[in-house]
């Protein structure tokens, strides 16, 4: 056989392993990829050189060097070197990888409670992207539209609330992000309403999960709660394994886990508590950008207060993770591995903005504004992750100068 010229690809089919076609971009049950090319290409989101140039010759089958493998440590892999002419060229092919970055070769159906939010519209699009099909589930049909417009998101259906039980049923997995922002002034009525849109809303799915017959019953249930479960401590070091605490924040995480855990058994669950996400176009740092640029950015309180944060793109992947790997059950801390104060987390957004961090804002002014609502920021914890770094979770932004550095650039 001749030489192939330009960018093509050469298969030689071989039974049983999964391998990536980068003219199809996506994975197949071939065996082997021989690449004629002079470019590079990525398999599974890692980066791999290939400068090829031959003819179809005698092969040989080996396994490569641990020191040779640039894949992540749980990745099951080996090579297929081809030789002519004293040239040796290597072609990497797998048949077991999972990870954040890794997309199951079947299409999933997610329904997505809470997909227009500052999480769930990032989530909705990395699911899209990895062409899984979505329903995001919402109670204003026109603002989902405005997020996912037909002709940009074709694989994404909106379904306003009577339609939630017939999308749920024949879904894959369901992820539940609602609930009503705490970051307001709390009133009676609006402390009624932060609590009681969790729990509602996570009844109802679960009731509909446990209510589709066995054969249409998603397998995957990842419900978000939240850090506020441990209460708040400036001493105390939280894990999945804390106890909760006996603040208001405490009992509607408590409450709201347990409406989740309510799911038939057969259905696996993993609970996310959640802890402060990093992003530009939502939370806390959205708001805090702005005051920084006017050189009015400053800690709030004291500023010794824990932030126990997580980058958006870490909390997606993780997530995404929970839907895919059965690994991931039970409590999982969304936060990073490591939290900071808060007046720390300020110096290093001043740093990267080019702006001080020096104007402070008193308690009193956060009570005048928030009322009891201000305990969320004046208050905090130290929460680690202890159940991801178990489970081998790669964090992008383990450290937030990192995170900030990225989000701002």
């Amino acid at each position: 056989m001749g030489k192939m010229p330009g960018r093509r690809d050469w298969l030689v089919w071989f039974k049983g392993v999964h391998v990536f076609f980068p003219s199809v971009k996506r994975w197949s049950s071939a065996s082997l990829l021989l690449l004629w090319s002079s470019s590079s290409f990525r398999i599974r989101g890692v980066k791999i050189e290939a400068l090829v140039e031959m003819e179809l010759c005698k092969a040989h089958y080996c396994s490569w060097s641990k020191s040779m493998n640039p894949f992540p440590h749980n990745s099951k892999m080996s090579c297929f070197q081809v030789t002519r002419d004293r040239r040796i060229s290597t072609f990497f092919i797998t048949n077991s990888y999972s990870s954040s970055n890794s997309k199951p070769t079947d299409e999933m159906i997610v329904s997505v409670v809470g997909g227009t939010g500052f999480i769930g519209k990032r989530l909705v699009q990395r699911l899209h992207s990895d062409n899984h099909r979505v329903f995001v589930l919402t109670r204003t049909r026109s603002k989902a539209l405005s997020v996912f417009p037909a002709r940009d998101y074709p694989k994404v259906e909106v379904a306003e609330e009577p339609e939630w039980r017939n999308c749920i049923r024949g879904s894959t997995a369901v992820i539940n992000l609602a609930g009503t922002s705490i970051s307001t002034r709390w009133s009676s009525e609006v402390k009624k309403d932060i609590k009681e849109s969790r729990i509602r809303t996570t009844a109802k799915v679960v009731d509909f999960i446990n209510g589709s017959p066995k054969e249409l019953r998603p397998k995957v249930f990842v419900s978000a709660t939240a850090v506020g479960y441990y209460g708040a401590s400036d001493t105390q070091v939280f894990d999945e394994g804390s106890p909760p605490g006996n603040d208001y924040l405490a009992e509607v995480c408590r409450e709201w886990e347990a409406a989740a855990l309510g799911v038939d058994e057969e259905v696996r669950l993993a609970l996310i508590r959640i802890g402060i996400v990093l992003g530009k176009e939502g939370g806390a740092l959205a708001k805090m950008i702005p005051l920084f640029m006017m050189f009015a950015g400053g800690p709030l309180g004291s500023g010794r207060q824990w932030f126990s944060w997580i980058h958006v793109d870490d909390l997606v992947d993780l997530i995404y993770e929970a839907l895919i790997n059965p690994s991931y059950k039970g409590v999982i801390n969304g936060t990073a591995p490591n939290p900071v104060r808060l007046a720390e987390m300020c110096d290093q957004l001043g740093s990267i903005l080019g702006r001080p961090s020096w104007l402070p804002v008193p308690e009193f002014a956060l009570q005048a504004v928030l009322g009891e609502g201000a305990y969320v920021v004046l208050q905090g914890q130290k929460v680690l992750p202890t159940r991801a770094q178990q489970l081998g979770f790669p964090f992008k932004f383990p450290y937030v100068k990192d995170a900030l550095r990225a989000i701002m650039s």
